[in-house]
């Protein structure tokens, strides 16, 4: 089943454009990586793809209703900070709320998703605790299981391990592909791509607003486009472990 289709997706800010006639897929699952260097239009162009920003081309997403969209894609942004003072209980719940009729009272099925959600991002003994006085990787933790307990089809996450320590990255990953392996999608940017490398099935290159490579990660992040797109050398090796990438040196 396909869960985000995108063509001749374009957005231009002024005169400039950013992002320029992309084309990409993504089914059940999946975890794709989308990832490039600082202003290559990662944050652009799923913003776009949401219905959040105006674009010229077609978003299987932005066609959609407000409604439609809320139940078919959880979206987290780059932003981190909590700003009421709420359990973390409380804002992971508001994930289930796409799911709920306006005024109705969450359901069983409803805690339940709120109850996988917290377990799969050890936040348990904060549950209680008010958001606002967790450290920003906690926070960080605590937007990422709001976005599970949505449980939609569809998950888009900007930056979701930026500022998380090594543990909690690897866990916020395998969350992702524990999704995909129930039949979810996810779309990730990062920028980290050794952690790209090793937990995406798929990794979609962004250069200067253009999909510059498309495909397994082991074939993406070769050398060349490496060199050309980040301006870096790495070592790289398939492993009984997966695939393992490391960035070595600036590119001489």
């Amino acid at each position: 089943m396909m869960l985000l289709s995108l063509h001749n997706l374009s957005v231009k800010r002024g005169r400039k454009r950013v992002i320029s006639k992309v084309d990409l897929t993504l089914g059940q699952g999946e975890v794709v990586g989308l990832v490039g260097p600082n202003g290559a239009g990662k944050t652009t162009l799923m913003r776009a793809a949401l219905g959040l920003i105006p674009a010229d081309g077609q978003s299987s997403l932005a066609a959609l209703s407000a409604r439609a969209r809320g139940k078919a894609v959880a979206w987290m942004p780059q932003s981190r900070e909590i700003a009421w003072s709420v359990t973390v209980e409380t804002v992971i719940r508001l994930g289930r709320t796409p799911h709920l009729r306006a005024g109705q009272k969450q359901r069983p099925e409803d805690q339940a998703a709120v109850d996988r959600a917290i377990e799969q991002m050890g936040l348990d003994r904060f549950r209680d605790r008010p958001a606002t006085q967790l450290s920003g990787g906690e926070q960080a933790r605590v937007l990422i299981a709001r976005s599970l307990a949505q449980e939609a089809p569809l998950l888009i996450a900007d930056e979701p391990t930026a500022g998380l320590d090594p543990a909690h990255q690897i866990a916020a990953m395998r969350s992702f592909s524990q999704a995909a392996a129930q039949g979810r999608g996810v779309l990730v940017s990062l920028h980290d791509l050794g952690l790209a490398a090793r937990h995406c099935t798929r990794l979609i290159v962004l250069h200067e607003g253009k999909i510059a490579a498309d495909g397994l990660p082991q074939d993406t992040l070769t050398p060349s486009i490496v060199k050309t797109v980040f301006g870096i050398t790495a070592f790289s090796q398939i492993t009984d472990k997966g695939f393992v990438f490391q960035a070595l040196d600036l590119n001489s």
